[in-house]
């Protein structure tokens, strides 16, 4: 059966995340109902427009303060989100430059979450759609320099293309460990960005993979799969990108589907089954 955790630069990762966006008043309270269900990655950004970064910190201090983990039990990652990304609620001075936004960025999130170090620290996507500007590397940088200080243990980057990740490593001087993308069915499941990822030892996290296939979540295939195993198609699809080699992330704010999420590890599909979903597009 696969493990459920990998070893990263001696760090303990999840390969399934507990992702809390959109939770707003209701973030601390389902951020600790995922760690009680068996949660142990927690995935979210400095960027209030949509998430509450300061109420993840409040339910893993309450899960701490009742026994539940300890630090050492959780991998935390967060996210730099530019300008552009956010509303009117910065966690940073809008008129610094880049590194110092950063910096400010980061403090602030470890006092959010109420930590020394994070985990993994995510530039929350590129300034554009193509290539890496002059923002993004000094953002980069100075994401570099916050790893250096052994407050941040790894880098990633999210929302890329595979032209701009491939830039990204190759000059950048620390490279990312971690690419988060929003994974859609109908592009083969990021199929580029992940083969990119698989050969250059980088780990692909994928998001959405329920709410942006819903056309692909109703093919019969699925549902032949789910009954063949006796499983939910949600559970199927997080199943997959696990055995397609992901860290798939969930956002689900059911107690119910957590549970059946964290079941994932005690099945496994056939090889022909991965293969099939890997070719599945919507109609």
């Amino acid at each position: 059966m696969l493990d459920q955790a990998l070893s990263i630069d001696g760090v303990r990762v999840p390969r399934f995340l507990y992702g809390t966006a959109w939770k707003e008043d209701a973030t601390q309270r389902l951020t600790e109902l995922a760690l009680q269900q068996g949660f142990r990655g927690i995935d979210t950004a400095n960027q209030r427009r949509h998430y509450r970064e300061a109420a993840v910190g409040q339910g893993i201090a309450a899960s701490v303060q009742t026994g539940l983990v300890v630090r050492d039990d959780l991998f935390l990652q967060t996210k730099f989100t530019f300008r552009r990304g956010q509303d009117q609620r910065l966690p940073y001075d809008a008129a610094a430059p880049i590194p110092v936004q950063v910096e400010q960025s980061f403090a602030s999130s470890l006092e959010h979450l109420g930590v020394a170090t994070i985990d993994s620290y995510l530039l929350h996507g590129p300034t554009g759609q193509a290539g890496l500007a002059p923002a993004d590397w000094a953002a980069w940088r100075a994401m570099e320099a916050i790893h250096d200080s052994g407050k941040a243990r790894m880098l990633g980057v999210c929302n890329v293309t595979l032209e701009q990740l491939e830039k990204l490593c190759q000059e950048a001087r620390v490279r990312p460990r971690f690419v988060q993308n929003r994974c859609y069915a109908v592009r083969g499941w990021d199929r580029r960005v992940r083969d990119f990822c698989t050969a250059n030892g980088l780990v692909y996290q994928g998001f959405s993979l329920l709410t942006a296939n819903r056309e692909v979540l109703a093919r019969p295939e699925l549902a032949r799969i789910a009954k063949r195993h006796g499983r939910a198609v949600s559970q199927i699809v997080f199943r997959f990108a696990l055995d397609a080699g992901m860290m798939p992330l969930t956002g689900t704010t059911d107690v119910e589907h957590m549970r059946a999420d964290v079941d994932v590890f005690n099945f496994h599909l056939e090889r022909e089954e991965v293969e099939r979903i890997e070719s599945l597009a919507a109609p």
